[in-house]
């Protein structure tokens, strides 16, 4: 009988490679550019940017979504920065849609690098791990959709851990760039909303609030969508506790 030739694994390096590089990148960009992706840097050039911006309307949106994708795909510092300066040149409507595109995006990229990196072989040992963490991780994938709009959602989870854990779980694509979509549109709506209002803040010599989101009424709203979002998290323990 003839054996049916196993598949070629990829090279381990070049697997990691596209990861690698983003940490490399990461690593220098905290470096190089934290004196350029700030607040004082868009208040120094907000006139050059605004007159830019009415001159070259459509070139201004791909070129500002392609430079948020790269920053959040690389984990550059500044992915704040740019939510307020989608805001500052968009206005809330539609800066809030282009910030979120870019987003997107750029967390897709990440998301990758990562899944093809270490996603497969990670989700395979939690898959055959015992005890607790087989546990968490069969509850995740019971939850999936609840659970990635929640690290969307909480505030309190970075955006960089939110684009690695469901790579590490094997999420699917189309799954994750859907929940990453729609569950990061409330928080970038309050602060598109506040870099609208950068054109006052800057004629007064002030820095915006960014701690606007930990508000009343703008968390309370927030985390109203969380406890939607874990109401299928908590259906499903109380119907498999009491036998339903």
């Amino acid at each position: 009988m003839t054996e049916t030739p196993k598949p070629i694994e990829p090279n381990p390096i070049l697997k990691r490679l596209p990861i690698i590089v983003i940490g490399v990148v990461a690593v220098l960009g905290a470096y190089f550019l934290r004196d350029y992706l700030t607040f004082d840097a868009l208040a120094e050039n907000r006139e050059s940017l605004l007159a830019f911006r009415d001159a070259n309307y459509l070139l201004m949106v791909v070129a500002f979504i392609a430079i948020y994708t790269v920053v959040v795909a690389f984990s550059l510092p500044g992915a704040t920065i740019m939510t307020l300066a989608g805001g500052f040149l968009f206005a809330t409507f539609p800066g809030f849609l282009f910030n979120v595109i870019a987003a997107t995006l750029g967390a897709t990229g990440i998301f990758l690098a990562a899944r093809w990196g270490f996603g497969k072989q990670l989700g395979a040992k939690l898959e055959g791990s015992e005890g607790v963490v087989k546990k968490i991780k069969d509850g995740i994938d019971e939850n999936q959709w609840s659970m990635l709009f929640l690290i969307r959602l909480v505030p309190a989870v970075p955006f960089f851990l939110a684009n690695l854990i469901p790579a590490f779980l094997e999420v699917p694509l189309r799954r994750f760039v859907i929940s990453t979509f729609v569950g990061i549109i409330p928080g970038s709506v309050v602060y598109t909303s506040v870099g609208a209002g950068l054109g006052e803040v800057f004629a007064a010599g002030e820095t915006p609030n960014l701690g606007i989101i930990f508000e009343p009424h703008i968390l309370l709203p927030i985390l109203g969508l969380c406890v939607l979002a874990a109401l299928p998290i908590l259906i499903k323990a109380v119907r498999g506790k009491k036998g339903l």
